[in-house]
């Protein structure tokens, strides 16, 4: 990042976190129901988080803690109803990396800044995705895959589940840093992008570790190398792709917990505290994250918000490369 625009995010992270700080937390809270906004719909896996979430908050704090499913417009319609709430701490977005740090480069305008609309309040989890290819593939790792696509430019097809997708910005920098021509075939959603790559009609695509895992043991998949900053403690053996050569082609996903912009400060705080008591909870981090690939996270508002600019800054550079357009 240039010296200018690391500048410009301090001073964005700073306005974030110096903005609600006047304000007083209420003595009570909560004193009604809280809502947890998902972007995805029931079933999800951010959806099966923040229900596990919901329901341990719900026991502590005393109040119901309910999930609201608001599908719609790559996490638009979740993200702008929970912009637009009363900011008391009664509603929330379970956030998805994509909607703060892809969507800005991806919308000419969004019915929300995504900087100065939210108020970050913890980093619930961060996790990477496999590069897996179907078995017929002659490949078994990413040095042979990038010499067969060298051989066959433009032939090799990876899925994935829209333009500015993951899967399709970790694929178009693989392609930009190893010199090949992938070409991309999306689709409507994971389980048609799934059903192509066990049924060979695409090579290639990159899919959570909890989901993978099974189908690489059956034989189904080949897992040929991890999108991640270090290696998924489910599959250890699998190397990230900068051990490979590729540092750049890093772009995991994270779910994470903001509120509407003027949430008092103390308030933040608070849930902040609350929720990190959660995930450092033995039975909630083996039960519903570690057991299925994720790993607690648990920062805090300003180390949230930190990452939050720098992501964004990177995945512009990535949907720059990709040549991604809203769909």
């Amino acid at each position: 990042m240039s010296a200018s625009r690391t500048v410009f995010a301090a001073l964005i992270a700073a306005a974030w976190l110096i903005a609600p700080a006047w304000a007083q937390a209420p003595a009570a809270w909560p004193t009604k129901t809280v809502r947890l906004v998902v972007g995805l719909p029931p079933g999800s896996g951010s959806d099966l988080l923040a229900r596990g979430l919901a329901q341990r908050l719900t026991m502590q704090w005393g109040q119901s803690v309910v999930v609201e499913n608001r599908p719609g417009a790559s996490t638009i319609v979740a993200n702008e109803s929970v912009a637009r709430a009363v900011p008391d701490g009664h509603t929330l977005v379970f956030a998805i990396d994509g909607g703060f740090t892809v969507n800005p480069h991806l919308y000419a305008k969004l019915p929300y800044d995504p900087i100065k609309d939210f108020a970050p309040i913890t980093l619930i989890t961060s996790f990477g995705t496999l590069l897996v290819a179907t078995p017929s593939l002659p490949a078994n790792s990413v040095a042979e895959l990038i010499a067969l696509a060298k051989a066959q430019p433009g032939k090799i097809s990876y899925g994935s589940i829209g333009s500015g997708s993951q899967m399709h910005l970790l694929s178009a920098m693989l392609g930009n840093k190893a010199g090949i021509e992938l070409l991309h075939v999306p689709y409507k959603g994971i389980p048609q992008m799934m059903t192509a790559v066990l049924t060979g009609e695409i090579q290639l695509t990159w899919v959570g570790v909890f989901s993978a895992r099974p189908l690489v043991q059956a034989g189904r998949l080949k897992a040929l190398g991890f999108g991640g900053v270090k290696r998924a403690p489910l599959m250890p053996e699998v190397p990230t792709l900068a051990e490979l050569g590729y540092p750049q082609v890093e772009a995991s996903v994270w779910y994470g917990l903001l509120a509407p912009a003027a949430t008092p400060r103390p308030l933040i705080e608070r849930i902040h505290a609350d929720v990190l008591k959660l995930l450092q909870d033995p039975e909630f981090r083996d039960k519903e994250m570690l057991s299925k690939g994720y790993e607690p996270s648990g920062l805090g508002p300003d180390e949230f918000a930190a990452l939050i600019v720098r992501e964004t800054a990177a995945r512009g550079v990535m949907v720059k490369i990709s040549g991604a357009r809203a769909e």
